[in-house]
């Protein structure tokens, strides 16, 4: 994958999913990082394509768009004070989510890449925990060298 930009944010409230992704969409335009459409896809694909995903007593969200909607690779990391709704990926039933993975990606072939080094990750509990709790400069560390290999 092309270099990837990491963004973390923590403490973060929102009353519902649209809003959690209003305001991921609007932090990576003022990053440049996506294109003004960003928005409108990602909603249309969470809408045809739900990115909550529920573990062993734990879930995160992990939505993404098409990559033609983006400028420049990137990872966004939100952790929220309280659960988010986001719809299951796998059924038609929700999920609270604390854990939000934003993925920017301008290579289909990295975001299959990318969601599966996430997933299989995402599984192992204290990896989620680690994400969950640990400071923001030590998520960079362990998160490329867990998700990247570098």
């Amino acid at each position: 994958m092309n270099k990837c930009q990491l963004l973390f944010e923590d403490n973060l409230t929102f009353d519902n999913q649209l809003a959690a992704l209003t305001y991921i969409s609007e932090q990576l335009q003022q990053k440049n990082l996506v294109k003004q459409s960003h928005l409108k896809a990602l909603l249309e694909r969470e809408a045809l394509f739900p990115t909550g995903i529920a573990f062993d007593n734990y879930a995160v969200a992990i939505p993404h768009c098409e990559a033609e909607h983006a400028n420049s690779p990137a990872i966004f990391i939100l952790r929220t004070q309280l659960p988010v709704e986001f719809n299951r990926a796998d059924d038609d039933s929700t999920v609270d989510v604390s854990l939000i993975i934003s993925l920017v990606v301008t290579s289909p072939k990295d975001q299959i890449e990318l969601l599966k080094a996430l997933f299989s990750n995402l599984q192992n509990k204290e990896f989620y925990q680690f994400l969950l709790n640990a400071p923001q400069n030590e998520i960079v560390v362990r998160f490329n060298n867990v998700i990247f290999n570098q």
